[in-house]
């Protein structure tokens, strides 16, 4: 898929979308004031070549893009080569209905773009290990207790996985041998 600069731009840096959300307006900018990038997690994103566009897909109400998006907005803080912009999911269903999960329309959703704006890869709606978690035993927990555990876990990560995820994706992308698109 290939998203025109003019969208790309069109999406908020993430102190922009700060000054918009309503629902979890406190909790997204606390995340973001403890969100904290390990220096190697920095230095690996400096040593991928070229420019990255991250386009996210996201809704104001999604805890997991509260948990997600502070994080790689901090990262994006710390690199010049990368540049994160932020749509609604509901406002851009031709992008979401391309990076479904299953059948659902879950979010967030992180799109990787090279320079060219054509996207190399996706994340999301979670890190890994907590969505293989969540389709096999979350989801027979009843919705208080699941996401009480889920916000346990992204404490205890924070936010490692997602980071280390993304910068997968780019790194793959931006290697010699790459030829497609990868996920996670």
């Amino acid at each position: 898929m290939i998203v025109s600069p003019e969208r790309f731009q069109a999406g908020l840096d993430f102190t922009a979308y700060l000054s918009t959300v309503a629902e979890n307006a406190e909790l997204w900018p606390a995340v973001y004031r403890t969100a904290r990038v390990p220096e190697e997690m920095v230095a690996r994103a400096r040593e991928i070549p070229g420019r990255w566009n991250l386009l996210a897909l996201t809704e104001d109400w999604c805890g997991d893009a509260v948990n997600a998006l502070p994080i790689i907005a901090r990262l994006v803080e710390e690199v010049p080569t990368f540049e994160l912009r932020l749509l609604g999911r509901d406002a851009n269903p031709d992008l979401m209905d391309g990076h479904l999960t299953g059948t659902s329309r879950s979010i967030p959703v992180v799109m990787v773009l090279d320079e060219a704006m054509v996207e190399r890869g996706w994340w999301g709606p979670r890190p890994a290990p907590l969505q293989d978690w969540f389709l096999e035993e979350g989801i027979l927990l009843e919705k208080d207790e699941r996401y009480r555990q889920m916000r346990q876990w992204y404490a205890r990560d924070r936010g490692k996985t997602i980071l280390d995820e993304v910068l997968r994706i780019a790194e793959q992308a931006a290697s010699p041998a790459s030829t497609g698109t990868a996920t996670r």
